[in-house]
């Protein structure tokens, strides 16, 4: 198999086009398209279905660029590692990562990673969704409780819990009356809350008032007294301490985990061991109270 031609059918691949493709590297139109229709010859195999305005690969071209481009991506790090002397971490580093951990602790980690290997192009995307990372380019994801998938890997490098917390203003109702409540637009138990508090476990009746998108939002709707809230203990902890929040008990369910995701089938690249290592670093035992921490 021609290599050339095969960099060259990722690099369109990667692209989403030819005209992309070209004006990314700065190669001609007309020879990309040549080298690609000389690997379909070669393999008797069509990569790419060639609409009028769109290009799409097929499902032999979408395998085919699974397995190879990531090798063909780290045997030009490794080349460049050589011919500069060194292994030191290099080229664009691609991260996924959920809204909250991004709107409070990305930052953060970002700037510390460039600081450190300032010849790493660090580019992040906030987004909850389960993105395709070959299909989009991603080197990394950053999601909490994920599903299962065969074609990743990755490991849990925190863990968090979910709290009942209300501003020290909000009394508790000594019968079964329902409490004002602060929710998510989605996902969020809006008839009750199974609590695990001091003197045992407890549903807790709720009504609610607000329904918002972020965390944030709500956290600070709960310290202006506007109800109770489930709400990650590491982002209300210092608020706990503080006394400006009252803790009402812990949520009885599953804990929340947040795990770096990355394709199973590729080398694990000198870019991505080095920001799991700055993971590592920023959060050593993964727990609630090293985040609360590092959000200071």
């Amino acid at each position: 198999m021609d290599l050339l031609a095969l960099a060259d059918f990722n690099l369109v691949a990667r692209h989403g086009g030819f005209g992309r493709a070209a004006r990314a590297s700065g190669r001609p139109k007309a020879t990309l398209s040549r080298r690609v229709s000389e690997l379909e010859s070669s393999l008797d195999l069509r990569l790419f279905e060639r609409g009028a305005r769109v290009l799409k690969l097929t499902q032999e071209g979408r395998a085919l660029h699974e397995r190879t481009g990531a090798l063909l991506a780290e045997l030009d790090e490794t080349a460049a590692a050589i011919a500069s002397g060194g292994d030191r971490p290099r080229g664009r580093l691609r991260i996924s990562a959920p809204l909250l951990f991004s709107q409070t602790a990305m930052g953060k980690l970002a700037a510390l990673f460039a600081l450190k290997y300032p010849e790493v192009r660090l580019e992040v995307t906030t987004e909850d969704r389960a993105v395709d990372m070959v299909e989009e380019g991603y080197d990394l994801v950053i999601r909490v409780n994920p599903d299962p998938d065969e074609t990743l890997v990755g490991r849990i490098f925190l863990r968090d819990r979910l709290v009942v917390v209300a501003s020290p203003r909000l009394g508790r109702h000594a019968d079964d009356r329902a409490v004002p409540a602060v929710v998510r637009e989605t996902g969020d138990l809006t008839s009750g809350w199974d609590v695990v508090a001091t003197g045992g476990n407890l549903r807790l009746a709720v009504e609610p008032v607000l329904r918002l998108s972020s965390l944030i939002m709500i956290r600070d709707a709960v310290r202006a007294g506007a109800g109770a809230a489930r709400l990650p203990v590491s982002l209300v902890s210092r608020d706990l301490e503080a006394g400006k929040l009252v803790h009402w008990g812990d949520i009885d369910g599953p804990e929340i985990t947040l795990w770096t995701l990355y394709p199973s089938r590729r080398l694990l690249s000198a870019r991505v061991s080095a920001f799991l290592d700055c993971l590592k670093e920023a959060f050593p035992s993964g727990a609630p109270e090293e985040l609360a921490a590092f959000l200071d």
